[in-house]
């Protein structure tokens, strides 16, 4: 806004169109991607693909230098990160990602390890990246997803979970639209619905502490208790299992708290198997995660001294950002708008947005727009109760 009032008058009687706006800030998108340029510290790359919105998603990648938490006490944020690369695309493939992956880091350098989740593509991009380019850069394997992998692992097929969720479900369905409702358990994403699940073991567990479901006392009929022991009748023969679950899932927790709060290093190492060894000897939950640990210490050791990131969680941040931003639009699409995500990023001052704004040309944006964004879901709409269908289905071709 400050840049705005310098650079415009009211006095002379021009006020900028809200487009113009629109592209100022879209030049400055692009002109952090042109200014990535390779740097002398050790640094790692976290990269992912956006959900699909519309028929297009968009593959970032994340610069975060390896002594971040030297720098701050805390998990990593935004301002740590530098987006140094962005891709746009409607199919993903393992070697669309090889291929991305070597353009972005033939401008940027070469990280010494790359985070990313267990997404098959880009599983297979970085596996074909480090064959094809003969890379030895070490691949992290993100927290989040390994832990709620092993939760999967150890509790989706078990019969006492199955009961669990139903009875939690059908409760639901009970207190919905009652006076009851502000008691309705958490809603579990039906996607990664493990990566969700605290929520919902914490709700659980509330109302254990609460002993609402005590065999002791009977509750007078049509009472909060008695409607509570109604809506969920199953709950106290589950009890057993569901504190097993909770304090799994408690546990993990903690561990993915202290790891992404200090990094990974000899301390949080030890730290962290202390916590599992809280956990039954034949649980799925520990073994997974104690190799997890095992093989990144050996990773953390042969990188840096400092300790080592080990989530992506940061780049689900700027998903939320941007997508947040971009459901202000009245059509969800991949548009022009991506170029908003580099500027989520980072720490950008007055100065450096002036240097970039002045140093990225319109034609530039207009370049970047036709070569990844084509034709948006707008064009298609305009196109077709314009009554170019037969231009629109060979743009489609193309």
């Amino acid at each position: 806004m400050e840049i705005f009032q310098e650079r415009t008058s009211l006095e002379i009687g021009w006020i900028p169109h809200f487009s113009s706006i629109i592209n100022w800030t879209c030049r400055v998108g692009k002109g952090l991607l042109n200014k990535v340029k390779k740097i002398d510290k050790k640094w790692i790359a976290i990269a992912d693909h956006s959900i699909d919105i519309g028929i297009k998603q968009v593959f970032i990648v994340l610069r975060v230098e390896l002594d971040i938490f030297l720098q701050r006490d805390g998990a990593i944020t935004l301002k740590d990160c530098e987006c140094i690369g962005m891709k746009v695309s409607s199919k993903v493939t393992g070697e669309s990602v090889a291929k991305d992956l070597k353009e972005i880091f033939d401008k940027a350098g070469e990280p010494v390890a790359i985070i990313k989740d267990n997404g098959s593509a880009l599983n297979r991009g970085v596996k074909l990246y480090k064959k094809q380019y003969k890379s030895e850069i070490d691949t992290i394997e993100d927290i989040t997803h390994v832990v709620a992998n092993g939760l999967k692992k150890q509790f989706e097929k078990n019969r006492l979970y199955k009961c669990y969720i139903k009875m939690l479900n059908d409760g639901a369905n009970k207190l919905r639209q009652t006076d009851l409702a502000f008691l309705i358990p958490p809603k579990l994403r039906k996607k990664g619905k493990f990566q969700s699940i605290s929520r919902l073991n914490k709700w659980t567990n509330r109302l254990i502490e609460k002993k609402i479901f005590s065999k002791r006392g009977k509750a007078k009929k049509g009472s909060l208790l008695a409607r509570l022991r109604v809506a969920f009748p199953k709950f106290k023969l589950l009890e057993p299992f569901v504190k097993n679950f909770i304090k799994t899932t408690n546990t993990t927790n903690k561990i993915m708290k202290l790891l992404k709060n200090k990094g990974l290093n000899i301390s949080t190492y030890h730290q962290s198997i202390e916590l599992l060894n809280k956990l039954p000897r034949k649980s799925k939950m520990k073994k997974i995660v104690t190799v997890w640990l095992d093989k990144h210490i050996e990773i953390q050791k042969r990188v840096s001294p400092h300790p080592l990131p080990i989530s992506s969680d940061i780049i689900e941040s700027l998903f939320g950002k941007f997508k947040y931003r971009l459901e202000r639009s009245p059509q969800s699409d991949m548009n022009r708008a991506t170029l908003l995500i580099p500027l989520l990023c980072g720490n950008l001052d007055k100065q450096k947005l002036l240097f970039t704004l002045e140093n990225t040309k319109h034609k530039e944006l207009k370049k970047w727009e036709e070569e990844n964004i084509p034709y948006t879901v707008r064009k298609k709409r305009l196109e077709f109760f314009n009554n170019n269908i037969q231009k629109m289905e060979i743009k489609e071709l193309a």
